[in-house]
């Protein structure tokens, strides 16, 4: 389902499934997934993507043509990148976060004790450069990613 609202996809996602509708995975043919990863039920993922190890991404997530997304991060339900998306490893990103309006954003590697978290429902600007966790339901842009909506 690729509706770029995050909450109008779980909408529909709600409606077309109580319908009897079974969701699957869409991956285009140039897009590389390595090993141990753990795939949610709806994802998309664009052209030219390209998803490392250990990573798990959860229900209906939408990978946009171009997005990288490193070893050991976390992606929640419904979150959204935009084209050309670098995530780095050791990053968590809650529900319903969209990252890269429009195009690009790029986020700091975290460390396996701390990891970077973009919080649920955040929103990261077209172009941010995120080197610190974002708060759930705060807009960031710019580099260094600043917040926003304060």
């Amino acid at each position: 389902m690729a509706i770029a609202d995050s909450k109008v996809r779980e909408q529909v996602v709600d409606r077309i499934v109580d319908c009897g509708a079974v969701p699957l995975a869409i991956t285009a043919n140039n897009v590389v997934i390595l090993d141990n990863n753990t795939i949610g039920v709806g994802a998309i993922f664009c052209s030219f993507s390209h998803v490392t190890s250990n990573t798990k991404t959860s229900k209906y997530f939408y990978c946009n043509c171009h997005c990288y997304v490193a070893h050991d991060c976390v992606i929640g339900d419904f979150v959204t990148f935009a084209a050309s998306v670098l995530c780095s490893g050791n990053v968590h990103i809650g529900d319903h976060a969209y990252i890269g309006t429009g195009t690009g954003a790029c986020i700091k590697q975290g460390t396996n004790d701390i990891q970077l978290v973009i919080g649920e429902g955040a929103v990261v600007g077209m172009g941010a450069v995120v080197t610190k966790s974002v708060a759930p339901y705060t807009k960031v842009a710019g580099n260094p990613a600043k917040q926003l909506n304060k």
